[in-house]
């Protein structure tokens, strides 16, 4: 314990007299924790609509002031011209084209149905999807209103109608705020302990102390544990300073324990700190580290359940979400901020980072060699 306590010594006075490094471990996460939800928005609103009216009828002014009054959709173009509104969208000035014929109007009269052209810019195919899924909805309340209005009794009785009350369990309001911030703060606690630790033994070969270390009596887990544990208190000070703004800024309060967090994350991060020693002790420059890092980072990150659902991926990308840490990180914190998941919820999460930190870490103090 004694030389440990020494190398901790060392690595601790090491950190805090690099100022870039202080700034990296606690600025920009704070930085980017605050703007990154900000930009990372599920809902799509402003889409840009060009709408070509042939039939100038009330019932057609009522279907596009229905449409502009939703919040979705703004009205671009509005005319008598498809062929005008399709420049508009090749101009990028517009999303989607709502025509509406002619005889509308007349068909909804006489023949109880119609129908409309809805054509979408697919270039952006989320967008695409989204406006296009807004629009029919707003479009089937309207014939639905239709209906009501002209189907008479005794086949039907406007007065009897059913409603489908609902209710949203956990994120009551559906604010995406609450499902994108605690996922966001587990992907900035990775990049802070996997990058840093990934460079912190090769930067002592870089600079030439290794050599000297090497020919200490020092033990290769005493080396190993002196190199990990600084930047495990580290991680854990970043997680609570993420969620101290989690708290304040966008009023994130966890319905679980803050200690189910802070238990699950310390046994995270031994896992993802000895993934970035095992990378630090197989290259040899700091260049090196950073590019195997950024590249199985980004793989983590795009395959943790962040911004796309993992039951949605394809098989073969489901299979190496099991061996992803960032992965059970990202489940484990909503389910403890939105559900309010104890120890015993996530204790197969739990048992499954463990074994990650377990093999990481003794896979890291086998491969160090103190000699060439």
């Amino acid at each position: 314990m004694r030389t440990l306590k020494f190398l901790l010594q060392k690595e601790f006075r090491q950190i805090f007299r690099d100022p870039s490094i202080l700034r990296i471990i606690f600025v920009m996460p704070a930085i980017q924790l605050i703007i990154l939800p900000l930009a990372a928005d599920y809902e799509v609103k402003n889409i840009k609509l060009a709408v070509v009216d042939n039939n100038h009828s009330d019932y057609s002014r009522q279907l596009v002031s229905k449409i502009t009054s939703s919040g979705y959709f703004q009205l671009q173009h509005f005319g008598s011209s498809y062929k005008e509104a399709l420049q508009e969208v090749e101009q990028d000035k517009a999303d989607l084209i709502l025509e509406i014929p002619s005889q509308f109007s007349k068909d909804i009269v006489k023949e109880n149905e119609a129908s409309l052209l809805l054509s979408v810019n697919a270039i952006n195919g989320v967008k695409a999807n989204l406006g296009a899924a807004y629009l029919r909805s707003i479009i089937q309340d309207f014939n639905r209103e239709l209906r009501l209005r002209w189907i008479q009794f005794p086949r039907f009785n406007p007065e009897m109608n059913i409603e489908t009350p609902s209710s949203n369990w956990y994120n009551v309001h559906l604010n995406y705020k609450f499902f994108m911030v605690p996922g966001i703060l587990v992907v900035l606690v990775t990049m802070v302990g996997a990058f840093l630790t990934s460079l912190n033994i090769v930067k002592e070969k870089e600079i030439g102390t290794i050599e000297q270390i090497n020919v200490t009596p020092i033990h290769k887990y005493h080396f190993i544990l002196g190199k990990l544990i600084p930047f495990w208190v580290l991680g854990l000070v970043v997680l609570g300073i993420g969620l101290g703004i989690a708290r304040v800024v966008y009023g994130i309060v966890p319905v679980g324990s803050y200690l189910t967090i802070f238990c699950f994350a310390a046994v995270y991060l031994l896992a993802v700190l000895g993934l970035g020693l095992l990378i630090s002790t197989y290259t040899a420059s700091q260049q090196q580290a950073m590019l195997l890092s950024f590249f199985m980072m980004m793989i983590f990150i795009l395959l943790g359940g962040l911004y796309t659902s993992i039951d949605s991926m394809p098989p073969w990308a489901q299979a190496i979400t099991k061996v992803n840490p960032v992965a059970y990180f990202i489940e484990v914190m909503r389910m403890v901020v939105l559900k309010g998941s104890g120890l015993a919820d996530i204790k197969y999460h739990l048992l499954t980072v463990l074994g990650f930190a377990v093999v990481l870490n003794s896979w890291a103090v086998l491969s160090y060699r103190k000699r060439a």
